[in-house]
């Protein structure tokens, strides 16, 4: 599947490799935009949405080998041969398993808040309670959206983030695939070990990433490093993106050197 996908030529002249930025469920292209505009000028960019959000096809089918399937032919669509892959979240799971299908077109690998495993919980019915809620009262603007929303999340910033992928009174991602595809979603199945540096960024507050996950992260990716931003949560990007952006660049500047 081709997904819908945002290009941006660097802005400066260069041989960089290009940067593929994968976001997170629920999310659309537009949810990294703060690495996009650092990345962008030394990095020709491109933004894609999954399938079942954005303005990308919907399907069905929501499983990360299918996932992973997409961003290659997406990659092919803009004569990517090889490419760095930053995702977040789900996102960054879709990344992950693209080394499994197709590790030739990756270049370096950077994960956000993520691990490789089968979570088990659930951390969202209450989003999709909000987002049903929203859709049964018929709401046309993201005003009156939030006013609904508030009567379920507490939190402002989860709020206008889903808002984001709100317009005309229709939700862009496609609700009912991603209830009934959700624990494929927050699952996992383990993948081939892949022996190249990726950098695990999280957030010292995250509850994504933590030593539990260590010895099923490093079978799979024995060659991680990780980086761990204090005082932010899962959306360590937003939360604190020059720490995000410093540690991407010193990833990509140093495996580069090697």
């Amino acid at each position: 599947m081709k997904l819908n996908a945002r290009l941006q030529t660097a802005q400066q002249s260069t041989s960089n490799s290009p940067i593929v930025l994968i976001h997170g469920l629920f999310g659309s292209l537009d949810n990294l935009g703060v690495l996009a505009r650092d990345l962008g000028q030394d990095h020709t960019l491109l933004q894609i949405d999954l399938r079942n959000h954005g303005l990308s096809p919907q399907s069905s089918e929501m499983n990360y080998p299918a996932m992973a399937q997409d961003v290659v032919e997406t990659l092919d669509e803009y004569d990517f041969e090889k490419a760095i892959i930053i995702g977040h979240s789900m996102g960054g799971k879709v990344a992950m398993a693209l080394t499994a299908i197709a590790p030739e077109r990756i270049d370096k690998l950077v994960l956000i808040d993520i691990a490789p495993v089968d979570y088990q919980v659930r951390r969202h019915d209450e989003i999709f309670t909000a987002i049903n809620a929203v859709s049964a009262a018929c709401v046309k603007t993201r005003q009156q959206a939030a006013t609904v929303m508030r009567e379920y999340l507490d939190e402002e910033g989860v709020i206008q983030f889903l808002l984001k992928s709100f317009a005309d009174g229709e939700w862009k991602f496609n609700v009912p695939v991603l209830w009934e595809q959700y624990e494929n979603i927050v699952g996992w199945e383990n993948i081939p070990a892949w022996n190249e540096p990726s950098l695990f960024i999280r957030g010292g507050a995250s509850p994504y990433v933590n030593e539990s996950h260590r010895s099923q992260l490093l079978s799979q990716f024995p060659q991680a490093r990780a980086h761990v931003v204090a005082g932010a949560g899962h959306w360590v990007h937003a939360e604190k993106p020059d720490a995000v952006l410093r540690a991407i660049h010193r990833f990509i500047d140093t495996t580069a050197a090697n």
